[in-house]
């Protein structure tokens, strides 16, 4: 389903289908198949430099430092190792902010919804326990007019008749919203000072099109296939590991990270998220290869 600012909405079918997990789930799930495996996790404990010598890594935390042949970044968004190694992203400020809740309401299992609203737009969609995850991206300035979230939704978000349907009817589970600061969607080194991205540390996918927990586990996968081969062959040098990832990343991702950025350009206005509305109903084949260039394949 996609809505207007005004609420005007039309809904078509997605041609993949998928199911929905959160990150709390999910992550914990990993974790402990990981346990299971015998890795060993060291919590609490926050990287403060790399340094890359002499083909070995030296990772140091405030408790320890290690020492490693391979090393891959993943870390997500923004970190305290992006500072570290002055990565280019972050020489330019994000005008984006992320707000996400968890809450319970009457969404149907199989309906993935984006409702604009002037500056940005939310996305539904059900995930496990019977809850639904709402996030919504939003310019800073829609923060900086009002005194807090709550007032912004209710000036900005609420404009849009299903927005305001869903906030004043739910179930909000969280006490208060996850809010992460300067979401930047500009391009990411995928190999910084030999460390292997992996997920949004080498580039996130505008929110739209759905895709960012799909792409790190795809990227994971990839990354993990040519580690295997450096590991198992002495011809396989750093040089091949990270050109090899490089380009089996810019294959699978770095095309459909500039259409996601280009088609992000259409939600959040009043005119264009009518013409996109409009275009859903009128043209549903370019609206199919629209989303077909943002989505991934099988893996």
């Amino acid at each position: 389903m996609l809505s207007s600012v005004t609420g005007k909405s039309k809904t078509m079918p997605l041609d993949l289908g998928g199911f929905g997990i959160s990150r709390y789930a999910f992550d914990n799930f990993l974790y402990e198949e990981a346990n299971v495996a015998g890795v060993e996790f060291m919590l609490n404990e926050e990287v403060e430099k790399v340094i890359f010598d002499d083909e070995r890594f030296y990772v140091t935390t405030k408790r320890r430092e290690l020492e490693t042949k391979i090393l891959i970044g993943a870390f997500g968004k923004r970190s305290k190792v992006d500072h570290f190694l002055n990565r280019d992203f972050l020489k330019e400020r994000s005008p984006y902010v992320g707000i996400k809740y968890h809450i319970r309401t009457n969404h149907p299992d199989d309906l993935i919804a984006l409702h604009n609203f002037d500056g940005g737009y939310c996305g539904m969609s059900n995930i496990e326990d019977g809850k639904t995850t709402l996030c919504y991206l939003t310019r800073r300035e829609n923060l900086k007019r009002f005194k807090n979230v709550s007032e912004m939704e209710e000036h900005v978000l609420f404009k849009n008749p299903l927005l305001l349907s869903v906030f004043k009817n739910a179930e909000f589970l969280f006490d208060k919203p996850e809010v992460i600061n300067e979401i930047s969607f500009e391009s990411k080194s995928v190999v910084e000072n030999h460390m292997l991205m992996a997920g949004d540390s080498a580039g996130m996918i505008a929110p739209l099109c759905g895709n960012g927990m799909a792409m790190a586990i795809h990227s994971a996968k990839m990354m993990s296939d040519r580690i295997i081969e450096f590991t198992l062959s002495k011809k396989f040098s750093r040089t091949h590991l990270e050109q090899a990832y490089l380009n089996d990343w810019n294959t699978h991702f770095k095309g459909r990270l500039w259409r996601g950025r280009q088609i992000q350009k259409l939600f959040g206005g009043s005119f264009t998220s009518n013409l996109i509305v409009n275009l859903v109903m009128g043209a549903r084949p370019l609206a199919n290869t629209i989303i077909k260039n943002t989505h991934g394949e099988p893996f």
